[in-house]
């Protein structure tokens, strides 16, 4: 997939060297080290019980804001995004106000932008009033040198940053693919991992994807195929065939494959209706 010895026999305490028993400074600070060691590990054991627990459900920001269904993945491939409200909407819904001859943006009715520069004023003004996601958009725009602007991987690094702390989901997930994978930054695959974890507990379906191929290459089954089963039953067809490989290799059972499957089948209903089969038939 693509990511003891014995210890010195205690000299015995009398008259002359009782502080030779008495516990020393250093003693002290191993003992609070153990101790700080111990706190970190409970830490990190809560930690990995949140991640596992959290973010089973899409995140709600994937959700068409007029059928009110989750977009098909990957996203790209089944929504448009409209730079004046930074609305996702389905292709469904597009094309049913296609029809009822509409030629606007389907949710806030604004004209669409006739050319990258009045692109890029709406982005803009969206940026303005601290819209993290026209900031999560505009940094796209500045990675792949869109809309006029020169490509500028820093600047987009820093624009998703500032999205992420303003509540963005897939300003993480894109921070994790920037410092994982090194690309066109120092590669930090920690730091990277970490930005998708808070993406997954947030229901980032690919961020949780990334997490299960990352432990799955690194050797540690179980936990991949749980991440894997979270996203596949989120509805992305990736997980369920990386858990049908680790099935297929003996790293995963038959009865997680077919909980996947159905749970797959079960979200690619739920996201389906009248709008976004023409849609699709059309190749709208």
């Amino acid at each position: 997939m693509e990511p003891v010895g014995h210890a010195s026999e205690p000299e015995p305490v009398g008259p002359d060297n009782e502080s030779a028993g008495a516990p020393s400074q250093d003693d002290g600070a191993a003992a609070a080290a153990g101790a700080d060691d111990d706190g970190r590990s409970a830490e990190a054991a809560r930690y990995s019980e949140r991640l596992l627990k959290e973010g089973h459900e899409r995140w709600e920001g994937h959700r068409c804001p007029i059928c009110f269904l989750f977009i098909g993945l990957p996203m790209d491939e089944h929504a448009t995004m409209n730079v004046c409200c930074m609305k996702l909407v389905c292709k469904g819904c597009g094309l049913a106000a296609y029809q009822r001859g509409f030629r606007g943006c389907p949710f806030c009715r604004s004209p669409l932008p006739s050319d990258d520069a009045s692109s890029l004023a709406m982005i803009q003004k969206r940026v303005g009033k601290g819209d993290p996601e026209a900031i999560n958009h505009l940094a796209g725009q500045y990675c792949l040198g869109r809309i006029g602007l020169a490509k500028d991987v820093p600047r987009a690094t820093e624009l998703w940053t500032e999205a992420a702390e303003l509540g963005s989901v897939d300003a993480h997930y894109h921070l994790g693919n920037m410092h994982y994978f090194g690309d066109g930054i120092d590669e930090d695959k920690p730091r990277g991992i970490l930005h998708w974890q808070q993406a997954a507990m947030k229901g980032h379906t690919i961020s949780r994807h990334n997490l299960g191929v990352v432990e799955f290459n690194n050797g540690n089954y179980e936990l991949a195929v749980q991440h894997l089963m979270i996203s596949a039953k989120m509805g992305y067809k990736r997980s369920l065939n990386e858990i049908k490989e680790a099935f297929m290799r003996g790293h995963a059972t038959k009865a997680q494959y077919a909980e996947a499957l159905r749970g797959y089948g079960d979200a690619a209903q739920e996201i389906m209706n009248h709008q976004r089969e023409e849609a699709k038939r059309l190749v709208f």
